[in-house]
């Protein structure tokens, strides 16, 4: 009853079964790519299992962009996760920094409420206001050296880059073109 199942999987020639390398051979390129199930068959896993003093140069080009292609796929997939990465850390600073600015403010507003009241009654007497007026002055100076501070770290600070993405990126293109210039004779 398990044969008729398995005939689809077999390939369409008799002698095709004999030709192909078995699964897993070749280049390696689509094993490493994290795709489910068997990868595709394609013309660089024949060529692959013969070596690359055998191949055509058709199967060459084929071969480099194959691998290219898989090389491209992983490249985004490290600067998405990279991003990711940082971007989640930012957001998780930036929560707790807005939970712990709230809990300062409010022992903040109470403690500028205890000075006032202590201001008006050691220095002013009746005129409350002035202790108030004396605080305000000082909320003003310090919001003015914040608001400061802040536009300086803004202007200094650098977007999340994927750095480490970037950087193999570089180093695989002087890679290639390094290769370029030394690469000898191709057999066709």
């Amino acid at each position: 009853m398990s044969q008729p199942e398995e005939q689809p999987k077999s390939p369409a020639t008799p002698g095709a079964a004999a030709q192909s390398p078995p699964s897993g051979a070749g280049s390696g390129a689509t094993a490493d790519s994290g795709s489910a199930g068997p990868a595709p068959r394609t013309g660089s896993d024949a060529a692959g299992a013969r070596g690359l003093d055998d191949m055509t140069i058709g199967e060459l080009a084929f071969e480099v962009t194959d691998r290219a292609t898989v090389l491209f796929r992983e490249e985004i997939e490290l600067a998405k996760t990279e991003v990711s990465e940082k971007f989640n850390r930012l957001v998780r600073g930036s929560v707790v920094g807005v939970a712990a600015g709230i809990f300062a403010v409010l022992a903040l507003i109470l403690l500028m409420h205890a000075i006032a009241w202590g201001l008006n009654s050691a220095f002013f007497g009746s005129s409350f206001w002035a202790g108030f007026l004396i605080e305000a002055v000082i909320f003003i100076l310090v919001a003015v050296g914040a608001g400061l501070f802040a536009r300086r770290s803004f202007q200094t600070s650098a977007p999340p880059l994927p750095e480490m993405a970037i950087e193999q990126a570089k180093e695989i293109k002087s890679d290639l073109e390094g290769s370029r210039s030394t690469s000898g004779e191709v057999k066709s």
